[in-house]
């Protein structure tokens, strides 16, 4: 024991151990225990000493330390080789896991060594630790598997990457783990708890627990344990479908192609009868499991190629179910609900019907309440809009119409169609009594203003601008909204957007009286009235000329812009967003009336506030749009430890409603989408005033009546006077060109430095401005025509290019012609030799032609006197055969002249005659 404790000590633990503050007789004690059970004779009191040794190391934080010093290979090797020892093997895994439970007393003492953390550290890195207790859970005892299961839950939160890993690594890990779901009801829950921990990050443990039927088993437990009514269980089995399912397209098709949806949607069934049945265990529960359908319909990881088909196609599965009915139950209906769900279920709906036009339509069409007192959903989703506390409740069903009017122009000319002429009789209080339509109700709201407070105006601004973004319609239909009070100044009803303006100026005063001091703390001015209706105009004014005029139409507005760029006491989102409604107005403006084009916006910019300062304030803008949005991350419900507290649970009140405590609505309101345009919008205003300033003001010359020749005056005076004149007027004409060119350089190199005023202020020659431009317009022209030369020496080089392939073609086909040609020089040259040898006799004789039929004559008589010779000797050898015939016959008695008679009597002349005749052609 001796031996075994140095060589531990020597080690990591040994250096815990002796450098702990642990009494002494903790430290002797857990040996002497250690003792007993690795060198104890009778079974029970090793068994003893193992009960002991567990309550000691659960009650002293000392104790731990000195057991992670000594205890694991003693109990290890107590487990490994004493397994038919049922009550050791308990004993051992008990203390085990009271060695790696933090104690309660040192909880809250983060300075302090952490027994409990360092010996799951230790256990985990024990070689073969993790496949050992594994194979315990084949054992049939049950606390055995029991106190199993519990270790490797504890050993997994203090070591998850490292047990993950081992688990991974032994053959049939998992398997044994999703079997224990089958087993006892104890086991079953703490098997279930661990799997849920194994799948959080581990993809391929996902996989495989999902091949293994997890799906089926999951829903199978939230079946018998109640649904949304059970207990923690079910709050396992969500969360443990939530980890299967997060970010993993994959697994989300199998499960709808295996069991389908309408087992998660049973569990968010409620009846109408159930108001104030929600606890705090179901209330968990229903978070869970709204968080898987928000899963399913976000449809995947960003970046993920099926990502947007596979939320089509959830979208579509989840509305054949009818889960809009239980969701608008959830969070629309029931107004007894905790507000954490009545958020959620209010994303659920926006993540339901974004981007899907069957599903938005069939939000627009549905009524929710009572039968008799039924109105339309979207009616009811404002009425919270307008009517909550709760500003988190706000942010959710604004975002259920941002997402129901994205890229639906149908549903957002539906939506504003119904804004009519109000009753100012009204606007000092939002009269509703479940009657009025989505537009009237929506127009109250904008024009209330009861004790002075803008809240209301600013909510309904905020929808406002869903239904008019990217949308130029009903951009032009809002309008043409009057209100029937008429203005003094226009002699008409009060356009809606004037009465707007109004209540900015009004906002803007009033933060001003109560904090004067904040323009210094960006976001903390206290108000997101301003930018929210801030927000509205660069909305309303973008691509809608006709709604820049409409602004523009009282000249205080452009005066007022002005004023709040440059006001001290605004903060920066303030600012920034009254620049880019400045920007608004000079890009979409269409108008040529002095004093309200383009030129004029931008002249009054560059006059009040200075093109510098105001550029700057889009640097600040985009600034802290970085700083105060950073991205969100997605809210978790929260996760029961294996003793669930009690604390845990009342928490879910105000789970995901304090991520975003500096300003939770005007995070919501600028989202990204706003924030990207605001971008691509800072670009094309410095485009614009780059153009602005590169052209004279007025296009049309207008001719003084001085300039008519006067009396007595001779044409040749007259004319040299015009021409002063006109020299005069190019000469200022260049000189303000130059000016604005080299202003809009400036400001493009600058873009928002204080060098731009530095430059301004420096004083410089305009005749030295009129050089330059001179220089640069001769430098341009002289690059124009060095690209047109560029261009003519691409031209020519590709025709010569064709020439030259053309000359290799016909030089080719010359070449070969001139072979053929001396070839048949060469035979000719060869001929006229032979011919020219043949006919000057030369040493070569060559007979004429009787010469040669002389010869070919002879040569014939030759072969016929040779081949008469064969015929002779072949007559002759018939002549002895005949001869021998003949004795033979006269010596049987046969008359041989007789039998010769007449034989070749016929035949022989005519024979002779032919030979001869054949012999005097030959010699022919």
């Amino acid at each position: 024991m001796d031996s075994q404790r140095r060589r531990l000590t020597s080690g990591l633990g040994g250096l815990l151990f002796w450098g702990n503050n642990s009494t002494s007789s903790d430290d002797s004690h857990v040996e002497q225990l250690l003792d007993r059970v690795n060198n104890g004779v009778l079974a029970e009191d090793r068994r003893s000493a193992v009960t002991e040794l567990q309550q000691v190391v659960a009650e002293s934080s000392s104790a731990q330390l000195a057991f992670g010093a000594m205890g694991f290979p003693v109990l290890l090797s107590v487990l490994k080789e004493e397994r038919n020892d049922t009550e050791i093997i308990r004993g051992a895994l008990e203390t085990l896991v009271s060695a790696i439970t933090p104690i309660e007393a040192v909880l809250g003492q983060k300075n302090e060594v952490r027994p409990a953390s360092m010996n799951a550290d230790l256990l985990s890195r024990e070689s073969e630790s993790i496949s050992l207790l594994l194979s315990l859970l084949s054992e049939d005892d049950f606390y055995v598997r029991y106190y199993t299961l519990q270790l490797l839950t504890a050993l997994l939160t203090h070591s998850s990457n490292r047990l993950q890993e081992a688990i991974l690594s032994i053959p049939h890990g998992i398997i044994r783990l999703m079997d224990m779901l089958m087993d006892r009801e104890v086991i079953r829950n703490e098997a279930l708890l661990l799997l849920t921990y194994l799948t959080r990050e581990a993809e391929e443990i996902q996989k495989i627990v999902v091949f293994e039927g997890a799906f089926e088993k999951i829903f199978s437990i939230i079946k018998e344990e109640g649904g949304s009514d059970g207990g923690v269980v079910v709050q396992d089995c969500i969360d443990l479908l939530n980890n299967l399912i997060r970010n993993n397209a994959s697994n989300q098709m199998l499960l709808k192609e295996t069991i389908g949806f309408e087992p998660l949607i049973s569990i968010l069934k409620l009846h109408r009868g159930s108001a104030y049945n929600f606890t705090q265990q179901k209330t968990i529960n229903l978070l869970h499991a709204l968080e898987t359908v928000d899963l399913l319909l976000i449809g995947g990881p960003e970046g993920e190629p099926t990502k947007d088909a596979n939320r089509l196609s959830n979208q579509t599965s989840f509305a054949q179910k009818r889960i809009l009915d239980h969701l608008l139950m959830l969070g629309v209906e029931s107004q007894w609900a905790p507000v954490a769900m009545r958020c959620r279920a209010l994303t659920c709906i926006g993540n339901l019907v974004i981007r899907n036009p069957q599903n938005r339509d069939a939000l627009a069409s549905k009524l929710v309440g009572e039968e008799h007192h039924s109105e339309p959903a979207l009616n009811a989703i404002l009425r919270i809009i307008l009517r909550t506390s709760v500003s988190q409740e706000f942010v959710a069903a604004n975002y259920v119409f941002k997402c129901f009017c994205e890229k639906n122009t149908d549903g957002q000319a539906i939506l504003a169609s119904t804004m009519t002429e109000t009753n100012s009789g009204t606007h000092g209080n939002l009269q509703d009594d479940g009657s009025l339509s989505f537009g009237s109700m929506l127009l109250q709201a904008l024009v209330t203003t009861k004790g002075g407070n803008l809240e209301l105006c600013s909510r309904a601004c905020s929808v406002l601008s869903h239904i008019l973004r990217d949308n130029v319609h009903c951009k032009e239909r809002v309008l043409q909204v009057k209100l029937d009070e008429p203005v003094p100044s226009l002699g008409s009803p009060e356009p809606l957007l004037h009465r707007l303006v109004k209540y900015l100026a009004f906002a803007v005063s009033l933060n001003g009286r109560d904090k004067k001091q904040s323009s210094t703390n960006g976001i903390g001015d206290s108000s997101y009235i301003q930018p929210i209706i801030l927000q509205l105009f660069v909305t309303w004014l973008s691509d809608c000329s006709n709604a820049v005029s409409c602004f523009l139409d009282s000249p205080t507005h452009l005066t007022y812009l002005l004023e709040l760029v440059t006001s001290p006491h605004v903060g920066v989102f303030v600012r920034g967003l009254a620049s880019l409604v400045l920007a608004e107005c000079a890009l979409n403006n269409s108008s040529s009336e002095n004093g309200r084009d383009a030129f004029a916006v931008v002249d009054a910019i560059s006059q009040k506030i200075g093109l510098t300062s105001y550029f700057a304030h889009f640097d600040e803008l985009q600034k802290a749009f970085d700083s105060h949005f950073p991205t969100l991350v997605p809210n978790k419900p929260p996760i029961r430890s294996s003793s669930a507290s009690m604390l845990d649970i009342e928490e879910v009140e105000n789970d995901g409603l304090d991520q975003m405590q500096d300003n939770p609505i005007l995070v919501a309101v600028l989202d990204p989408l706003f924030i990207n345009f605001a971008k691509k919008l800072e670009s094309e205003i410095r485009e614009k005033v780059v153009d602005i300033y590169s052209h004279t003001k007025n296009k049309a010359v207008v001719v003084p009546s001085d300039l008519e020749q006067r009396d007595g005056e001779i044409d040749r005076d007259y004319i040299k006077r015009l021409k002063s004149f006109v020299e005069k007027q190019c000469q200022d004409m260049q000189d303000l060109l130059a000016r604005n060119a080299t202003l809009a350089e400036e400001l493009l190199r600058t873009s928002g430095s204080e060098a731009l005023e530095a430059a301004a202020m420096k004083p410089s020659s305009g005749r030295d401005k009129v050089h330059s431009e001179a220089l640069r317009r001769e430098l341009q022209e002289a690059t124009r025509q060095l690209e047109i030369l560029k261009a003519q020496k691409v031209k020519i080089e590709e025709e010569a290019s064709y020439y030259q392939n053309a000359a290799g073609k016909l030089e080719s086909d010359l070449k070969s012609l001139s072979d053929a040609y001396n070839s048949l020089e060469q035979d000719n040259f060869r001929l006229e030799t032979e011919a020219k040898s043949l006919r000057k006799g030369g040493n070569v004789f060559h007979p004429d032609v009787e010469t040669i039929r002389a010869e070919a004559r002879d040569e014939a008589q030759k072969e016929a006197e040779a081949e008469l010779n064969d015929l002779l000797v072949c007559l002759g050898q018939e002549q002895s055969k005949v001869e021998k015939l003949s004795a033979r016959l006269v010596e049987l008695g046969e008359d041989v002249d007789r039998l010769l008679e007449g034989i070749g009597d016929d035949v022989g002349l005519p024979d002779e005659d032919d030979d001869e005749d054949e012999s005097e052609s030959t010699v022919n």
